[in-house]
């Protein structure tokens, strides 16, 4: 029997064993029909090319690849600059810094992390970052869940994007809290 059949099949015969309705709700979602693919290194899933101004940005597994559970985007040629100080309402950001220095800002703290080092910014807690090294940066971020993340990055990582003010950062389900750590 399946899990998720099992689940149902106790919620409704033992409501009394404690068996709360979430439970349902946390089985594992049906996996993805999409075949398993390969993303070479420098690759972007679709062979798209994505920008903020200070960095490329490469998505490697996309929300839709994960039922909505996780968005991986790697920054390549990440220099000084960086998102405006932020929060997401619904999910967490995970930075794992592959090469460079990169400073980042979560919360009140401020901490620099090389090659190999990783921080998360949970929900709800602002966050931001910059490259701080001689040599530009390069960091896998994921998303859990993608949330509106990749609507986000296409609608701002083109050439020219909309202003970003406090409603727009709302419209994606995050909130603007201050500008970047260096040149906002």
């Amino acid at each position: 029997m399946k899990r998720r059949a099992f689940l149902k099949s106790a919620a409704a015969f033992l409501p009394s064993a404690g068996v709360p309705a979430f439970a349902i709700a946390q089985a594992p979602a049906a996996p993805s029909s999409e075949p398993i693919h390969l993303v070479n290194a420098g690759d972007d899933r679709l062979g798209e090319t994505h920008s903020r101004g200070y960095s490329t940005i490469l998505f490697k597994v996309l929300p839709r690849e994960t039922n909505g559970g996780l968005f991986i985007i790697e920054h390549a040629g990440l220099v000084k600059g960086g998102p405006p100080l932020h929060m997401h309402l619904h999910q967490e950001e995970w930075f794992y810094v592959m090469e460079g220095e990169v400073l980042f800002q979560i919360g009140d703290g401020r901490k620099k992390l090389s090659a190999g080092d990783s921080i998360l910014g949970p929900r709800g807690v602002p966050h931001t970052f910059s490259s701080v090294g001689e040599k530009p940066g390069r960091m896998l971020i994921a998303f859990n869940p993608a949330g509106k993340m990749e609507e986000f990055l296409r609608v701002t990582a083109v050439p020219n994007p909309p202003v970003q003010d406090a409603a727009f950062f709302r419209r994606y389900e995050m909130e603007l809290v201050g500008p970047p750590l260096f040149g906002g």
